[in-house]
């Protein structure tokens, strides 16, 4: 461990997440003296203890239960014999403690100092750090800070929630027992996860969405695929829901609420929150740092910088999509921004979001990757769009995962691609091809030329990419 006895440092880092622990090692690299203070109950950060890899352990328990499940349709005999949440539960454990032990063994490898407290501003410069261990508080200064306190579960102010109580995915993550039924709120990524893994493992679930689609603000064809899929599967869907109150009588809940001009009402044993996370900003005195913030997120400049120059942030707390991997480049262009400041440099490198994915596990699963229609119609860029749905697909078909469709978006005047959609079998797999193609500001045209093995789910991105070519305008 590096010397404890100094409380000035180049960069200061403040959560030890994947955010925090990307912009402390580079800060590191750049020779920066580095401390980082996390208050966490465990080191390791949302994506490792409670998020990403936590969620994906358990859907993946699901997945195989569903080929269970449908084995009849490829001339299997198989019988779904049941399910054992506590081994499913101590597989995550175990896998989990190994990633948290690993980032633990990061941190506190000598490179910086930890202290594992939390902290709050005292001035622009200078933070207190109260100790877990009910120790005595004690002041740190900083040239230069990095905020990356993560995210946390947003509940909403429903009539008798918080009186009859609820759980949030952290619950079902690491629950040893889960109920028979749920109403799982919202219809977000969390939400469409969380029910894909309860009903998969054979719980009974009711989806209730106050918007009038699943993943608002990506393509509405998308919502319409998952919605056909799990009501297919038996999951209850309610959109564009207003929910009135929550009671409870005889250990069950009762949600009341309207769905579309009709009165509603469901009894679960459980009722799950999964409307989203806000950022976790409360307790570290932004106001005494000068450091504004804006619908809950920290304010901050393409370069990362707050309203504060030299105090950066980086991950859920200020990002437009919270995401590991952005959060981690968001976390190393803060720190080499903050070595170039503090050497009176130009701050001159500024997040790209050009390449912005996202990925949701349901089943179908989903991805996106760079501009929406939407978004193109905004900033007023010609575009032209083709879409080719599994149900045709060969590979597909022979899988038995028909449902859902690709859909690529392509300059009108130089054919580059501008931005994709998959929603289908393995999509955040089959979204990385159209990345990389972007990466490289591949246009549809040359897309056409590359070579995709048959038969492949891959190969299904060639169609739109032609559909796309046969609408360019012409030179």
């Amino acid at each position: 461990m590096s010397d404890m006895s100094n409380t000035n440092f180049d960069f200061i880092v403040i959560g030890g997440g994947s955010a925090g622990y990307a912009a402390a090692r580079t800060a590191h690299s750049a020779g920066l003296s580095v401390a980082v203070v996390d208050g966490a109950e465990e080191l390791g950060g949302l994506c490792i203890l409670r998020g990403c890899m936590p969620s994906k352990t358990l859907i993946e328990s699901a997945d195989r239960y569903l080929a269970i499940r449908n084995a009849a349709e490829f001339g299997l005999k198989a019988q779904p014999l049941g399910v054992d949440v506590s081994a499913i539960r101590d597989r995550k454990r175990k896998l989990i403690a190994e990633f948290a032990d690993y980032r633990q063994g990061q941190l506190e490898d000598g490179r910086f100092v930890l202290y594992r407290g939390h902290a709050s501003f005292v001035s622009a410069h200078e933070i207190r750090v109260v100790p877990r261990d009910g120790s005595a508080s004690f002041a740190v200064t900083g040239r230069s800070f990095c905020l990356t306190t993560g995210s946390v579960a947003q509940v909403p102010p429903i009539p008798g929630l918080a009186d009859t109580g609820y759980w949030t995915s952290d619950d079902i993550l690491d629950a040893e027992k889960l109920p028979q039924s749920f109403a799982v709120l919202g219809g977000g990524a969390i939400a469409l996860e969380m029910a894909h893994y309860l009903e998969g493992i054979g719980r009974d679930v009711t989806l209730i969405q106050r918007s009038e689609q699943f993943l608002t603000g990506m393509n509405p064809a998308c919502s319409e695929v998952i919605e056909k899929a799990y009501e297919k599967r038996g999951i209850t869907c309610h959109l564009g829901t207003k929910i009135h109150r929550v009671s409870e009588s005889h250990g069950r809940k009762h949600l009341e609420y309207r769905h579309g001009d009709h009165e509603r009402s469901v009894t679960v044993d459980q009722v799950l929150v999964a409307m989203g996370r806000k950022p976790a900003t409360q307790g570290l005195d932004l106001e005494s740092a000068h450091v504004s913030v804006s619908h809950h997120k920290i304010v901050v400049r393409p370069t990362m910088q707050t309203t504060q120059p030299h105090i950066f942030a980086a991950g859920d707390v200020c990002s437009p999509l919270d995401v590991v991997h952005v959060a981690i480049q968001q976390g190393e262009i803060a720190a080499r921004n903050a070595a170039r400041f503090l050497k009176q440099e130009v701050v001159s490198e500024v997040m790209d979001y050009r390449l912005l994915m996202f990925g949701v596990f349901s089943h179908p699963q989903v991805a996106a990757v760079g501009a929406s229609e939407t978004e193109l119609v905004a900033q007023n860029i010609s575009f032209v769009t083709a879409s080719y749905p599994f149900a045709d697909h060969g590979k597909s078909m022979v899988m038995g995962e028909t449902a859902g469709f690709v859909q690529m978006l392509a300059n009108r005047q130089t054919g580059e691609i501008l931005g994709a959609t998959c929603v289908g079998p393995q999509a955040t797999e089959l979204i990385h091809e159209v990345v990389v193609a972007m990466h490289h500001r591949t246009t549809v045209q040359d897309f056409m030329t590359i070579p995709h093995y048959h038969p492949t789910l891959s190969e299904i991105w060639t169609y739109p990419a032609e559909e796309c070519a046969e609408q360019l305008s012409p030179a």
